[in-house]
């Protein structure tokens, strides 16, 4: 992966979905590529939404040692954009022009400060672009 990129919430949660073994093997050589090249970023906001899922036990089981690992290895490594008033009017402005959701203008403004040229998610269509930031649905 040369170009920077931002890995949205959808991309940690199929990493350790054992229905989907296709998805979980595209998530977990992205995440594995973005720790190792250092040009993958994650948001505050992700890392919380991600965790939020494991604890939830919806779709993703890890045991509290297994999560804490992941969070140290992997996650922590790329959380690169935390919270801040700028990531918030950001996200407004991106909300306005837009018409997103909520969190997921929030999404786009962290992937922005992170100056990615890739958002990776599902959760936006494929090939949409916000500025310089194109959305790769790294699932089809």
């Amino acid at each position: 992966m040369s170009a920077k990129a931002f890995l949205d919430t959808n991309v940690l949660v199929y990493a350790f979905d054992r229905k989907n073994t296709r998805k979980s093997e595209v998530a977990q050589d992205l995440i594995a590529q973005g720790v190792a090249d250092r040009r993958t970023v994650l948001s505050s906001q992700v890392v919380q939404e991600f965790v939020n899922v494991v604890l939830r036990g919806f779709r993703v089981a890890l045991t509290r040692p297994d999560l804490e690992s992941f969070l140290l290895t992997a996650l922590v490594p790329m959380a690169a954009i935390s919270w801040s008033p700028a990531l918030m009017m950001e996200g407004l402005q991106v909300h306005a022009a837009h018409q997103l959701g909520w969190y997921d203008s929030l999404i786009v403004a962290a992937a922005l400060q992170g100056e990615c040229e890739i958002l990776y998610s599902e959760d936006f269509q494929h090939g949409q672009q916000f500025g310089d930031l194109v959305v790769h649905n790294p699932f089809l």
